[in-house]
């Protein structure tokens, strides 16, 4: 049974205005004499064309942004936020035009842009409150209390370069921007080609929000052109995507001995226990496996059901996911919507039939859908996956799930971390304590318990970042702005020296000063 379709509402509600694209492609750091043009997932015409950076487009971006970049970290914290500040309001006044934005770049269901939208509003204004707390100096404790005065300053790393991928464009630029930015650092963006246009749009109404033109530019090109010198310039490098882009970054910066965080690939589970709400938990996996038709670096990619619960919930699972409305709408009708480039089409096609190939069955979907959109695949369930097949351990990062029956939590444990990634993982039960403690033995950087992605990923006070292969440092929380900042330790010594005073000898010295330790201890002091 084919997945049903919403229809679209015509071709014009798939366009820009023309006025609209031009004044986003102003902000492209090129010197405009290549463009780039960019298709629509939904129907594989043209949707805009940008001007190309090149190299010396890069080069001249650092030597502007480092410039405003000394400008910007001279203001204070209270200036800096400001722009961060209004735009949460300017969001919620234009969320219309950018969630059309995000559908017509990416492809995706309009429900899944409304959760870029979500992001970007409240992280930023996440950080604009707690920007100035974060980065003030801090006192610490001395040595020798009384005597040693100590002060932890931050400071701005200077010019980040921030790579950001095409599934979450909108969320995964604008979102790590903006604590950069804040902590006194200029940005140079490189945003994926195919979505750069809603990483334009924000930057459009930021600078109409008052953040100098020059702190935060982006370029658009080809990675094997612009790569290097974006990377052989940066203070910092942030990036999400592969994990072989990111281990490829890791081995570029390492000679100058900079520092990068890393948000990489993952393999999720989804952990289904025996007191499981079978009706939640399955209404739960579809949005857990299949938000952004599965384009999420933290969707579930693999499913444990306890043996107990498996012939209720399946079946169960099976029915919402063949009843799922997929379409190309710019209203929130559709359940799912494109994949958006025709690669990831050929890698989710590649891994459903070879794991047919050799023995997997499909308990739903397994099919493209070209009636509805060049990119379309349908959602797709699978039981019967063994380690031979590249869908088991390899991630498909589309709407592609492997379902399998467990006996106990020692072996789903196992089962789990039984992967060399460990971004995300999912916990559904009636027995949330339970769930805790499973989730400790989880190997991977956030565990959702009773939801797939969003608690611990919405969750801005706390850091969310992956384990092993999935990555290097965190976003979120104190975590997420403090990583754009040098640490430094500023020390006064006051009284007395770190030596014998006077005439006392080291020996007498010695024996003052392990008395001391004593003494510190037994006080608390130390």
């Amino acid at each position: 049974m084919a997945s049903p379709t919403v229809p679209a509402k015509g071709e014009a509600e798939h366009e820009l205005p023309q006025s609209l694209i031009d004044r986003l492609a102003s902000h492209v750091a090129s010197g405009g004499a290549e463009t780039v043009t960019i298709p629509s997932p939904f129907t594989g015409e043209p949707l805009a064309t940008v001007p190309r950076s090149g190299a010396d487009d890069v080069r001249a971006a650092y030597e502007r942004a480092r410039e405003a970049q000394r400008a910007w970290a001279a203001l204070p914290v209270s200036e800096r936020v400001k722009p961060f500040l209004r735009l949460s309001d300017a969001l919620v006044d234009r969320r219309e035009e950018i969630l059309d934005i995000i559908q017509l770049e990416t492809g995706k269901a309009r429900r899944h842009a409304m959760e870029e939208f979500l992001d970007v509003a409240l992280c930023s204004l996440y950080y604009a409150r707690r920007a100035a707390k974060l980065l003030k100096p801090r006192r610490r404790q001395g040595m020798m209390p009384g005597l040693t005065r100590v002060q932890e300053l931050r400071h701005p790393k200077g010019v980040v370069a921030l790579i950001s991928p095409w599934n979450y464009p909108f969320a995964l630029g604008a979102s790590d921007i903006a604590p950069a930015i804040m902590a006194g650092n200029a940005v140079i963006h490189k945003p994926d080609t195919q979505t750069c246009l809603s990483s334009l749009w924000v930057l459009d109404l930021l600078v109409a929000l008052g953040l100098p033109r020059d702190v935060w530019q982006i370029v658009v090109g080809d990675p094997g052109e612009i790569g290097d010198p974006l990377i052989d310039d940066a203070d910092y490098v942030s990036f999400t995507g592969s994990t072989r882009g990111g281990k490829a970054i890791a081995e570029r910066v390492a000679p100058r001995l900079v520092s990068y965080s890393l948000e990489l690939g993952g393999k999720n589970p989804m952990i289904v226990m025996a007191d499981a709400d079978v009706e939640r938990t399955a209404r739960g996996a579809i949005r857990a496996c299949f938000t952004n038709a599965g384009q999420l670096c933290i969707s579930i990619e693999r499913m444990y059901v306890h043996e107990d619960i498996y012939d209720r919930f399946v079946p169960r699972l099976v029915e919402l996911v063949k009843g799922m409305k997929l379409g190309t709408g710019l209203d929130f009708e559709a359940e799912m919507g494109s994949l958006t480039y025709q690669r990831q089409l050929d890698a989710v096609t590649q891994h459903v039939d070879q794991a047919v190939k050799e023995g997997a069955t499909v308990l739903a979907g397994g099919n493209a859908r070209p009636d509805i959109g060049p990119l379309f695949y349908e959602p797709t369930l699978l039981a019967d996956v063994n380690g031979d097949m590249d869908l088991c351990a390899n991630e498909t990062f589309g709407p592609v799930v492997a379902i399998y029956k467990y006996r106990d939590e020692d072996e789903v444990v196992a089962r789990a971390n039984d992967t060399a990634y460990g971004l995300n993982a999912s916990v559904w039960t009636k027995n949330p304590a339970r769930a805790r403690r499973l989730a400790a033995r989880i190997q991977a950087g956030t565990v959702n318990i009773n939801d797939g992605y969003g608690a611990a990923y919405a969750s801005y006070d706390s850091p969310m970042g992956g384990m092993k292969q999935s990555g290097v440092g965190r976003r979120h929380g104190a975590e997420g702005m403090l990583k754009f900042t040098e640490v430094q330790t500023v020390a006064s010594q006051h009284i007395m020296d770190l030596e014998p005073p006077g005439s006392l000898g080291y020996d007498k010295f010695a024996d003052f000063m392990a008395t001391g330790i004593k003494l510190m201890k037994k006080l608390r002091i130390k």
